[in-house]
């Protein structure tokens, strides 16, 4: 071992990224690769009477145009596909933006100039495209994931009756969009039977599931399927799940028997892809006058489909973040002829943030201080939750806040400091991986994992060095390929706690097998030296007690002749990260502008596998929370349901020049129940709480509480 774990160490693949070596999904060359292109409904629901497809067949290099009565039909598939349906399949048109035929021709402007030839006719009939509508059909479905949509103990009912001190509010959050940088895009290239996606996606092992149940009756299997994606532009969720284009690009091509490629624009990634569906949120707590929980009731209402009824935003900090003897969950749903909605980064921020301005709206009636009012109701042992209060709180000078609304100005803006707890809770897969030895004495690790962005290639590196006792540039990790061992998603935080375990059990299992053939070997100056004895460093072997007693990898590996071939499987559960975000807000009253001027924030990871990718994760995160609270909103035209705003000129998302420098500290303390070196899934835990930290900031600036996000600048006037 070498003390690399913990440190901040540079991107291994940054180089690669910022000279334009690294691949990513469109960047593959394949020989004979036709185009396609998707016409998409411009009707929310109904059913296409008449499909004419005859001028887009005679325009220049088009080779085919699918439609449902040409496609070759395909299973549909269960979950990680959260469509119910799949398009070109029949007439019926679900939602605005449904693909209803597919062009291929020689080149991609061939096919965009084909595709506005095809003609259609539908009998349209009038969408309900706001959740506002629907309340009054509001159901409970049923369980997704075998997750539950209701969940009580005690009996929160009587206890808000009897409490002393209510809150009865409700909050509210638009549908977005996750608007990754890269967009979706897929190549399907067969081969017989055989099938090689080039894709972006967050797990190739899920996709090549999803895309071989989409082909089985043609005899697919899912050793048949090789799913390729070693580098991806960003998915926050969107590329989590396997969409409609990958099965239809991949149907064309088998149709057609060529290769074929698709890259859906920026305005189609607002209707095949997912979103953050809205809510509406029902929150009533009870307390005594001295300041304890006594029940919280949480109503939600999500926006549903006509064909899935999946609540993917779970209230699960309801449940179990605050001690209350009595709690009430209800997840309903209403549905709308709108498309599927997603997991999107911190699934948690729509519940939470109600959670959070609640918390505070109750500290404000108490007249107790929002931070001791949430660290008397902490229940999680094993967390160091009031660490990160304690560690963000003195870095931020809490303790010098006039609690009253409208007290604190600098010149002419007001400033309002606000807090919320962060939360995530995350997940962990069963994850493979094989490392290899060479007999130059470099390592090379593999595994069916991805990097999302998110430092994964870095903190794998990093951590097989470790434990093999090598420099980290004699290390190579390659990601993103069903060719290697089945390994974790990218997505619920899950890939640090799911693959690291696994990551260093193969390299101990390499170093061990490396000393025993060394020690076993004559000509091996360590030859005969218990293999207990042996220590690497700096890719060298020691005798514990003489160390000019030395042998190197590359020598040993050399002598033997061939490669060393090792694996390494670890499980680990699944858990929850903490973390507390303090946030400052200035507000101008005039222009009624508003400012995040300034974020501290602490965290429970367990242990810090690197600082510095950690750090990068609260940064991201702490601009996700901003775009999500002063920002971000889809707009859904009420007559057409058609998305308005589907560019990023209309959607609007935090630039440098919303987001304010942010202080990150981290408590890094081992978890001892983790498998993942002490680690806990992180990436998603920052963010969570910004949201409400921003609202609480803004009622404390101004003395006038939002309870409907984006916080805008009309809700502000």
């Amino acid at each position: 071992m070498s003390g690399l774990i913990g440190r901040g160490v540079e991107r291994v693949d940054g180089r690669a990224k910022v000279t334009g070596a690294a691949r990513y999904a469109a960047d593959n060359e394949v020989t004979g690769v036709l185009h396609g292109f998707l016409v998409l409904s411009t009707v929310a629901s109904g059913e296409i009477t008449e499909l004419d497809t005859t001028a887009a067949l005679a325009a220049p290099g088009v080779v085919a145009v699918c439609t449902h009565q040409n496609l070759p039909p395909l299973t549909l598939p269960a979950f990680p596909y959260l469509k119910g349906f799949l398009p070109l399949h029949d007439t019926r048109i679900h939602h605005n933006g449904q693909p209803i035929a597919y062009v291929v021709a020689a080149t991609l402007e061939q096919a965009q100039e084909a595709a506005n030839l095809v003609r259609v006719g539908y009998r349209a009939e009038r969408p309900v495209a706001h959740l506002a509508a629907a309340l009054g059909e509001a159901f409970l479905p049923d369980p997704f994931r075998e997750r539950p949509n209701e969940i009580s103990r005690g009996d929160a009912e009587a206890a808000i009756e009897r409490a002393e001190v209510r809150v009865e509010q409700s909050y509210s959050s638009p549908m977005m969009h996750h608007n990754p940088i890269e967009p979706h895009t897929t190549t399907a290239v067969w081969n017989g039977n055989s099938l090689t996606l080039y894709e972006s996606a967050q797990g190739v092992v899920f996709t090549r599931a999803v895309v071989a149940k989409a082909f089985e009756k043609f005899g697919v299997r899912q050793e048949d399927v090789r799913i390729v994606s070693p580098y991806l532009g960003g998915g926050f969720g969107a590329k989590g799940p396997t969409w409609s284009h990958t099965l239809i690009n991949a149907a064309a091509a088998r149709m057609l028997g060529r290769p074929v490629k698709l890259v859906l624009t920026r305005a189609q990634m607002y209707t095949m892809n997912g979103h953050r569906a809205e809510y509406r949120r029902s929150l009533r707590l009870g307390a005594t006058r001295r300041g304890r929980l006594t029940a919280i009731v949480d109503t939600s209402t999500a926006q549903l489909t006509r064909t899935e009824t999946n609540i993917l935003n779970s209230s699960e900090s309801t449940v179990h973040l605050y001690a209350c003897p009595n709690v009430h969950v209800r997840q309903l749903g209403a549905r709308l002829d709108l498309p599927s909605s997603s997991y999107m980064r911190s699934p948690e921020t729509t519940a939470h943030f109600g959670l959070e301005t609640a918390m505070d709206e109750l500290s404000h009636e108490l007249g107790v201080d929002p931070v001791e009012l949430r660290l008397r109701h902490h229940p999680t042992a094993g967390s160091h939750l009031a660490d990160c209060y304690r560690l963000a709180g003195n870095a931020f000078g809490w303790d010098r806040r006039d609690p009253r609304p409208r007290s604190m100005r600098d010149g002419d803006e007001y400033v309002g400091w606000g807090v919320a707890t962060e939360v995530h809770t995350y997940s962990a897969f069963p994850s493979t991986v094989a490392l290899a030895i060479g007999v130059d004495g470099r390592a090379t690790l593999r595994a069916a994992t991805q990097e999302i962005g998110t430092g994964t290639y870095t903190v794998l590196t990093q951590v097989a060095a470790d434990r093999l006792g090598m420099p980290m540039d004699q290390v190579t990790t390659l990601l993103g390929d069903t060719a290697f061992p089945p390994a974790a998603l990218s997505a619920a935080s899950a890939t640090m706690p799911s693959v690291i375990g696994s990551v260093s059990r193969a390299a101990e299992n390499a170093r061990d097998a490396v000393v025993a053939i060394a020690v076993a070997d004559p000509r091996s100056p360590l030859h005969g030296v218990p293999a207990a004895d042996v220590v690497a460093e700096h890719g060298q072997l020691f005798a514990r007690g003489d160390r000019d007693r030395r042998d190197s990898y590359r020598d040993v590996v050399a002598r033997h002749g061939q490669a060393v071939e090792v694996t390494g499987s670890v499980l680990n559960t699944a858990g929850h990260s903490y973390g507390a975000v303090f946030v400052e807000v200035r507000f101008e009253p005039k222009l009624a502008a508003l400012r995040v001027s300034r974020v501290v924030a602490a965290y429970d990871p367990g242990r810090v596998l690197n600082h510095r990718t950690a750090r990068g994760q609260v940064i991201g995160g702490v601009t996700w929370g901003i775009g999500f609270a002063l920002m971000e909103r889809t707009v859904v035209d009420r007559d057409t349901a058609r998305v308005v705003n589907a560019n990023l000129s209309g959607y609007l998302v935090p630039v440098n020049a919303d987001t304010p420098s942010v202080e990150a500290f981290f408590v890094d303390r081992p978890d001892p129940n983790s498998t993942a070196l002490n680690a806990r899934g992180f990436g998603e835990t920052p963010g969570t709480g910004v949201p409400a930290a921003i609202g609480n900031a803004i009622f404390h600036a101004t003395g006038r509480r939002l309870r409907d996000v984006p916080f805008t600048r009309d809700k502000l006037l």
